[in-house]
């Protein structure tokens, strides 16, 4: 069984592991080692072929600098709210979000070049459906860092502040724990962990999704973690071991993905029904579900392409059973535009029964 983490203290992660990321970047590296970091970036960049060291160490050390500038420019922002005591106001909350888009642009500018990566989000329109609406984005969620790629995106392109439900593991990293703790965001821990009487996701969820504004999306990652065989295949058994069997067929119809876990989606359309929602699908981090796929794909050289489908409140179903079928719905749709792009499915597709034999003839949103 794999070892759950526990997260250390608050006081621990802002006085200890904080300043110490900090320090190492900024005082105990010599200046030698930062000019090695740059020589990597800039041989990786002009040399033919992988030289995966040289690229990983100028990741590793400009992540590094990342995270310690993120640092003290929040640090700046507690000074001056007060040492902390309007940080939560909502003019600091933008400068957080102006913050998160500024180092997210940052980033993904040095991945590119770096990596090879191209980011294609021509065909994802937030502002062409539903302008002046709150919005639930539902992705999926498959290989590193596309929570940020997202993030990113409803930041500068569509100018939404993101509230965000994510693992609790991901405030391991300092400048991470900082920033999300300072804008509406729900760390979810596995059951097992979870402090007692603390709410669940699907209500924590719902509490988030109450207070959505006009310029505010929430963004859900329905299947929990990044998708694999063993967990898909955990995921269906559960299913089956809880009766769900023609959620079950579904579920193995769709090779791609992971089926959803419903509640979080439907409590936030339930305490929200005034917003949008948007289905996410993307591709081409697929085959980077661990840390020997990253390194063995070196430089990654990929196109990695969104695509997002919106349903207004009016195409939304009523009742829970009929939103869970409508979910599923969306999920094969996501599972076929994957299929489009040839990405590598999860397990062999087994033969889907019509979306109308299921539904009566009902169209999808």
């Amino acid at each position: 069984m794999r070892r759950y983490w526990r997260l250390p203290p608050v006081w621990v992660r802002r006085c200890v592991i904080a300043p110490a990321i900090v320090l190492l970047a900024f005082v105990w590296l010599p200046m030698t080692v930062w000019l090695v970091v740059v020589v990597a970036g800039v041989v990786a960049w002009a040399l033919p072929g992988h030289v995966r060291i040289l690229r990983v160490i100028f990741m590793a050390g400009l992540y590094l600098l990342w995270d310690a500038v993120a640092l003290v420019w929040m640090l700046g922002l507690w000074l001056i709210s007060g040492f902390g005591w309007r940080v939560n106001s909502p003019w600091f909350q933008r400068q957080h979000y102006a913050l998160a888009g500024t180092m997210l642009r940052s980033l993904f500018r040095a991945a590119k070049w770096t990596l090879r990566l191209e980011i294609d989000t021509s065909a994802w329109d937030v502002d062409a459906v539903a302008v002046g609406r709150p919005l639930i984005v539902v992705s999926r969620h498959a290989g590193p860092g596309d929570s940020f790629i997202i993030v990113e995106s409803l930041i500068n392109r569509f100018r939404r502040e993101p509230a965000i439900v994510l693992k609790d593991t991901l405030q391991w990293d300092p400048a991470v724990d900082v920033l999300l703790n300072r804008v509406p965001t729900r760390f979810v821990a596995p059951r097992s962990s979870r402090k007692k009487g603390a709410p669940g996701g699907a209500l924590s969820i719902a509490a988030m999704a109450r207070d959505l504004e006009a310029e505010d999306a929430l963004l859900i990652f329905p299947e929990g973690a990044n998708a694999t065989p063993g967990r898909r295949a955990k995921r269906i058994a559960q299913l089956r071991a809880a009766g769900r069997d023609a959620l079950a067929d579904r579920a193995e119809s769709m090779p791609h993905v992971m089926p959803p876990h419903p509640g979080g989606v439907l409590a936030a359309i339930e305490a929200c029904p005034e917003a949008a929602v948007m289905v996410v699908a993307h591709t081409g981090l697929e085959k980077l579900s661990t840390v020997a796929d990253v390194w063995r794909e070196l430089p990654v050289d990929k196109v990695i392409t969104l695509q997002g489908w919106t349903a207004l409140p009016d195409e939304i179903p009523v009742g829970r059973e009929a939103r869970e079928a409508w979910l599923y719905d969306w999920w094969e749709r996501v599972d076929d535009w994957i299929d489009e792009y040839h990405a590598e499915p999860l397990a062999p597709r087994r033969s889907r029964l019509t979306r109308e034999a299921r539904s009566g003839g009902e169209s999808r949103g």
